[in-house]
This record gives structure tokens, C-alpha cells and sequence, in this order.
């Protein structure tokens, strides 16, 4: 309408509008490239830079001048190689190559192997997909397994375990005609038995002779490696019954299968052996089912990332550089809200991607979770995960998220990024206790690093600062630390209670709030953990920069510390969490930045008196704490309000003015995802209309039905 009024066509009015957006894809698509790149090369020059004798060294155990595959005598004399006497069949040519020569063909030819299994990925994403998700998606998919733990760590140890994954998905979407995918398949089955789980997707899925196929390359190159080495191909298939023992203690944290599982629980002998073979039997029915009905579905990337899922489960020993399949199941589609939509491949992702260390606590309630991590998240793809179908009216088109009116503000621009505006339904559980536990531990990580790595590392530096801020203290008149601390330890009740007070309430407080708001204010919870995250992000800066020891570590002053004790300068007691937290991250202080913010929201969001007066006993509580205990200085709690105030102010600045109070009688609706402060949206998904795909290896994939939903 405004070119019409203007004098120029609505045609070149759109033109211009689709070269636009154009230009931006083909930009955003060469920084994702330009992402993967630098994350291959980083990935390479790690393992390059490593020490011979630190790096590759499953290749060189293998390869080497004195490895198995080299030497005269059985390939599993020391345990050390874990592959079927057919992949060391394979591999013995290359024992003729230089060590170092090899090294670097090794390496590159892994990185390649990823980016060819990236580009398979990316095309075999369920149809249709639109032309963004297309350019985007290889680029996307390189990057993640870049980043995968099972890539670096083949990258680092010099195996082989990309290959098996690359040929089932060349058999699967790559090459022309059922035999042709179905020897790849049963290539991959030789070098990793488990993978003839494969051979059952294949027959039940209508593609018998692939399946056929696939069995009879399984057991021609099983026959020709054992005619070759009839010893080692007994000694893997029959004493050590397909590889269990192999490579290490099966109850070892890396073996992260069933079988491993059951033995750090301490299930042994007959017990363990029936158990395993009866729950992995269960576990390998079910995925097939579920496989099966998804390739039907049309989603045969999900289908085979489900039949990859269940052979870690029931291989004997499946170790973490095997583990790729997991992160495949990124593709499945969980959730009919459209914020639910990013919980199921974040949680993916970051399994994939970080240590089990990151994503739960180190507490002994949750240690069994910690050990079997990627082992749960491939028994969930495998049999528990609803993966929406794309029959479903919620597959391309989710339940809205809703948001709520927008409040007027007094600045112009403000909100600086109008969809960060408050969503109305509660966000998902899953997603926030991630979000919470990563976040948190890279706070630690970083508050420790802060400091050089160690709590003795910056002392000196930040002793520097304490004597800095006790000078400035006695210039305003404010230095009432050592007054305070020398009188509250005459107190002995007093002297207890603040040093219950700084130990017991500094994160339950805070988690309590949140969860009370997730659960009966969930917009207001969105808010507060925005602003509590910001000012969290203020503080790390200034731990960075302003390492600063607190009274109770500051010698030749004559603070006693109520928490710990009487201090030995030379050798300081800095606490129980002396390798988990920087005890010179003084300022600004999150002990009484949270409380404060704690506060805050209580006197901001409580309906009554006496609770509003309530939550600001706490910031007070704990100021005093803080500073009899000899932990902070007074500056310390100005820093810590200082960031609070700035993480309050952040968020206004990108979200606007809070939300209107919710009206009387306004209830979130049960089950629909929706809030207090507006009403319900209507929602019309209308019809899936998903057209034929035939994939290369021919696991049809019959056009669900079509379906019209009303409101």
C-alpha cells in the first residue's frame, strides 16, 4: 500500500523484499560454513599439537611400529583392539605406512569422513523442508558433529568408528538400489556387530532384499576375515563372545551400554547376563516397532537414528567414541507447543556435546544418572520419546506461544527486541533445569578461572585489592567489618546463627522463589530468572577483572573467620568447596546481590504486607552475615546491588515494562498452554498435507492421511 501511494509498483516493492531476504540467507549460510570451518580446524590442529605417544593412540596401538595389527600373533592379546577380526583384516594394509604420514591422513581423512556423514544428514531430513532449512542445514549438521564428544574423541584416538555410521546412512539415503544399500549395511555390521539391528528395519519396512543383502555381506566379509585369521576371528566371536572384555573393563564410566550399566550397579554372573539379554531384547523390539512406524512416517533419518539408538543399548560394550547415534535423534520432532519444540534437541545436543560433569551435579543421588547419561538419552530415543508423527495437525503447525499485551513504555525504543515481550505460558521444566545446571556450572568454571585456575594462583593480586578497598572504606567511614566481626563472636548464639544464616540460605532461597513462580506465576518467573541471569553475567565480569580477597583472607588485619575457623596464612583454609569455587571472588557480592534480588521480586510480586516485609528481612539478614563472618567487605554488597540493579535494568531494556497484574478470576487453562492476562487464541492447524518421498535404499514411505482439523 505505501509503494502504491508512493508512485512505485508492489511488484518491485517485493522484489526487493525477496532479494533481501535472499542476500541474508546466503550470508547466514557463509557464516555457518565459515563456523563449521573453524571448528574443523581447531578440532585438527588440537589432536596435531598433541605429543606423539599422547594423541592417536588407538591407531598406534594398532599400526605402530609394534602394533597388534603389525606383529606376529593374535589382534586381541592385549585387549587393546576392539574392532572384528574383519575390520583388523581391513586395516592391516596400512601397517606399511609411515607413523607420521599416517597420522595426518588419519586426521584428515576422519574430518572428511564427518563432513560427508554432515551432508547425508542434511539431505536426508524429513520432506518437505523448506528451501531455508535446506541451505542451512549441512553447515548446521558438520558444526554439531564437530562439536559431538564421539568426534573428538575418534578424532583424538585414531578410530574408526564415523565409518560404520557414514555406510548406513549411504545404504540408507545415498546410494541407488536395494542390494547396493544393503552391502554397505552389512559392511557396517562387520565392523560393528550390533548394526544388523538394521537388517530388521530393512524386511520390516518392505525392502527384503536390501535386508537379505545386508545379512549375506554381514556374513561373506564375517567367513573371509575368519578363513584369514580363524584364531582371532575365535578368540573375538567365541571367548570373548563378539568383543565383550575388549578394550577395557566393561563396568568401566566409558563403556555406556546396558551391559556396563548393570555392572556398576553391581548385578554380576548369571544374574547380570539373564537380565541383560532380557531387558535388551525388550529394549530392541520396541525400537524396532517404533522404527518401523516412523520410516512409514516418512521420517527415516529419525527411524535410523532410533535403530542406531537401540544397538548401543544392547551391544556389550558400546564406548563413547561409538555414541554418534544418539546425536541423530536431534531430528525428531517432540512437543505440540511451539516453545516445547527446542527442549528435546537442546537436551540432545548438550548430552552430546559437554560432560555428564555439566549436566548434573556432583552429589551422590545423582551419580548413577552421571555415569549412564548418553546411555539414558539413547534408551529414551530408543523406547520412551513421543515423537510427534507427521500425520499429526501438530506437526507444522505448533500451538502459538502467546505473549502478552504489550505495556506502553516511556522511551521510544524500548523494548530494544520486541519478541522477548513476556510469553504467557509456562515454559518447559526440562529446558529450565538444563538451562539452570549449565548455566551454573559455568558461572563456577568461570569464577574459578577467574583467578588463574587455582585459589592460590591470584593471591597476591587480590590481596592487593583488599588492602585497596580497606583504604577506601577508611576514607568514607564505612570500615565496620572488623568492629562487626570482633563483636558478634562474643555472642556465641548470635555467632551461629549468621554463620547457619551465610551457609544454609544463599541458593535455596532463590530456587525457591523460582520454582514457587514457575509454578503459580509462570510470566512473572520468566521475568525475575532474566534479570537474576543478567546480573549473575555482570558479576562474572567484575570476578574477572577485580579478584578481591574478603576480610577473613586478608592477613596482618586480625579478622577471625566464624566459618571456618582460625587462618594459617601460609597455608589458608579457603573452605569445602575449595576446587569448585574462586574464594577471592569477592566483588561484587552474589551472596547479598541475590538476596537482594530475592527482595525484590517478594516486594514487587506479594500481595501482602507482611510477606513484602518478609522478603526484605532477607537482603538484610544476609548483608549482616556476609559481613560479621568476615566473607565481604561493605563495598562488596554495593557491588552486589550495583549488578542486580543493572540486570533489572537489562531487562526492562530488552523487554519492556512488566505485564499488567493478573485481572481477578483469570486462570492459565489446563493442558492448552495458555495464561493469565489475555484470552485464549484460536488456532486452526488445518491440514497436513505431506507429499511421497522415496529414499535411495527404498524404505517407503506411504502419504499419511490426509486430515482436516477445526478449531
Amino acid at each position: 500500500m505505501n509503494a502504491e501511494h508512493g508512485g512505485r509498483p508492489a511488484q518491485a516493492l517485493g522484489a526487493t523484499a525477496v532479494g533481501t531476504v535472499q542476500a541474508r540467507l546466503r550470508l547466514t549460510r557463509l557464516g555457518l560454513w565459515l563456523i563449521a570451518a573453524i571448528l574443523a580446524v581447531r578440532q585438527l590442529a588440537v589432536v596435531l599439537s598433541t605429543p606423539r605417544g599422547e594423541r592417536l593412540t588407538d591407531l598406534e596401538t594398532w599400526v605402530g611400529p609394534e602394533g597388534v595389527l603389525h606383529v606376529k600373533g593374535s589382534l586381541y592379546e592385549s585387549t587393546q583392539f576392539t574392532g572384528t577380526p574383519f575390520g583388523g583384516l581391513v586395516l592391516k594394509p596400512l601397517t606399511r605406512a609411515a607413523e607420521q604420514a599416517l597420522g595426518w591422513g588419519w586426521s584428515f581423512g576422519t574430518l572428511l569422513l564427518v563432513v560427508a556423514l554432515g551432508l547425508v544428514a542434511a539431505r536426508a531430513l524429513p520432506q518437505p523442508v523448506s528451501r531455508r532449512t535446506a541451505l542451512l542445514a549441512a553447515p548446521v549438521a558438520i558444526s554439531l558433529l564437530m562439536l559431538s564428544l564421539p568426534v573428538r574423541n575418534t578424532l583424538y584416538l585414531g578410530q574408526t568408528s564415523i565409518m560404520p555410521v557414514l555406510l548406513v546412512l549411504l545404504g540408507c539415503f545415498a546410494v541407488r538400489g536395494e542390494r547396493a544399500g544393503g552391502v554397505l549395511i552389512g559392511l557396517a555390521a562387520a565392523l560393528q556387530p550390533t548394526l544388523l539391528l538394521f537388517a530388521p528395519l530393512l524386511w520390516f519396512t518392505g525392502r527384503r532384499p536390501a535386508a537379505l543383502t545386508a545379512g549375506i555381506t554381514f556374513a561373506a566379509s564375517t567367513v573371509l576375515a575368519w578363513a584369514a585369521m580363524p584364531h582371532d576371528s575365535y578368540t573375538y566371536w567365541v571367548h570373548h563372545m563378539a568383543g565383550v572384555g575388549l578394550g577395557g573393563s566393561a563396568d568401566d564410566l566409558g563403556n555406556q551400554s546396558l551391559h556396563g550399566a548393570l555392572l556398576r550397579l553391581g548385578l554380576t554372573g548369571p544374574l547380570e547376563i539373564a537380565l541383560f539379554l532380557f531387558l535388551g531384547a525388550a529394549v530392541a523390539v520396541l525400537a524396532m516397532r517404533r522404527a518401523v512406524r516412523y520410516a512409514h512416517d516418512g521420517q527415516l533419518l529419525l527411524a535410523v537414528a532410533i535403530t542406531g539408538c537401540a544397538a548401543i543399548v544392547v551391544s556389550p560394550t558400546a564406548w563413547q567414541h561409538q555414541l554418534l547415534w544418539v546425536l541423530l535423534a536431534v531430528v525428531g520432532q517432540v512437543g505440540r507447543r511451539a516453545g516445547d519444540r527446542y527442549v528435546w534437541p537442546v537436551a540432545v545436543v548438550l548430552v552430546m556435546t559437554l560432560p555428564a560433569r555439566m549436566m548434573l551435579p556432583d552429589q551422590a543421588v545423582f551419580r548413577p544418572l552421571r555415569a549412564d547419561l548418553v546411555l539414558l538419552a539413547a534408551l529414551a530415543t530408543a523406547a520412551v520419546v513421543p515423537f510427534l508423527s507427521r500425520t499429526s495437525p501438530y506437526w507444522r503447525t505448533p500451538l502459538p506461544t502467546r505473549y502478552a499485551d504489550p505495556v506502553p513504555s516511556r522511551f521510544r525504543h524500548i523494548p530494544l527486541v520486541p519478541f522477548l515481550r513476556r510469553v504467557l505460558s509456562r515454559p518447559n521444566l526440562l529446558f529450565e533445569l538444563l538451562l539452570i545446571r549449565v548455566t551454573y556450572d559455568v558461572y563456577a568454571q568461570i569464577r574459578l578461572a577467574a583467578a588463574g585456575g587455582s585459589n592460590s594462583a591470584g593471591r597476591a593480586t587480590a590481596e592487593e585489592h583488599g588492602a585497596q578497598v580497606h583504604s577506601v572504606e577508611r576514607a568514607l567511614h564505612i570500615d565496620i567489618e572488623y568492629w562487626a566481626n570482633h563483636t558478634v563472636v562474643r555472642v556465641d548464639w548470635l555467632r551461629n546463627f549468621c554463620d547457619f544464616y551465610y551457609e544454609s540460605f544463599h541458593f535455596g532461597v532463590p530456587l525457591t522463589i523460582l520454582a514457587v513462580l514457575y509454578w503459580r506465576r509462570p510470566v512473572d518467573y520468566r521475568w525475575a530468572r532474566t534479570a537474576i541471569g543478567s546480573a549473575t553475567v555482570f558479576a562474572l565480569i567484575g570476578f574477572w577483572l577485580y579478584p578481591l580477597a574478603p576480610p577473613r583472607l586478608m592477613p596482618g588485619l586480625g579478622f577471625i573467620d566464624t566459618v571456618h575457623g582460625t587462618q594459617d596464612f601460609s597455608r589458608p583454609d579457603y573452605g569445602t568447596l575449595t576446587e569448585l569455587t574462586n574464594q577471592y571472588a569477592a566483588m561484587p557480592s552474589l551472596h547479598f546481590g541475590w538476596s537482594l534480588w530475592c527482595g525484590l521480586v517478594i516486594l514487587i510480586l506479594a500481595r501482602r504486607w507482611w510477606l513484602k516485609a518478609l522478603g526484605l528481612l532477607h537482603p538484610l539478614f544476609t548483608l549482616t552475615s556476609i559481613v560479621v563472618t568476615g566473607n565481604h567487605w561493605i563495598l562488596d554488597a554495593a557491588g552486589g546491588a550495583a549488578v542486580v540493579a543493572a540486570g533489572f535494568g537489562v531487562t526492562y531494556l530488552f523487554q519492556g515494562p512488566r505485564a499488567a497484574a493478573e485481572a481477578p478470576g483469570q486462570q492459565e487453562l489446563p493442558g492448552s498452554g495458555a495464561g493469565p492476562y489475555s484470552e485464549l487464541s484460536r488456532y486452526s492447524p488445518g491440514a497436513a498435507v505431506v507429499r511421497r518421498v522415496n529414499s535411495p535404499c527404498g524404505l517407503r514411505q506411504p502419504p499419511p492421511s490426509t486430515r482436516s482439523h477445526g478449531e
